[in-house]
């Protein structure tokens, strides 16, 4: 259940006191939560990657067409997980919730669809050439 937008802004106040209080303290808090995990995230599936490219090998030269089928399904989900891990990764100089980082501004503002854009830029070529 998401937070409300009145018990968002308590949370980022108390972020704010704890980082003008005791800096050290909120880094070392920093490190150890969302970055941590999922770097390591990341890190086991680049290793399952591997293990899939291992089994996909292995299936080609056993001529086992079934395991080389499970080592590309294998690299496949470990590479979707790299990448959704990576993108999920707060930056390091950023904390993730505070006001001002990136997440804070993409979430305000709505993502719009690259056809609206397009067509956006279609309306005002077509208002630029006509008046």
């Amino acid at each position: 259940m998401p937070l409300s937008e009145h018990e968002q802004r308590m949370l980022e106040q108390m972020e704010r006191a704890l980082y003008a209080e005791d800096p050290k303290f909120a880094t070392a808090l920093e490190g150890s939560g969302l970055r941590t995990y999922t770097r390591r995230r990341v890190y086991q599936a680049v290793a399952g990657f591997l293990v899939g490219i291992a089994l996909l090998m292995a299936g080609m030269v056993a001529v086992q067409i079934w395991l080389s089928v499970v080592g590309f399904l294998v690299m496949l989900g470990c590479a979707v997980l790299a990448v959704t891990g990576w993108r999920k990764a707060p930056k390091p100089g950023e904390q993730p919730g505070v006001p001002g980082s990136s997440g804070a501004r993409r979430q305000s503002r709505p993502r719009r669809s690259m056809m609206d854009r397009i067509e956006q830029r279609w309306q005002r070529r077509r208002d630029e050439q006509g008046g």
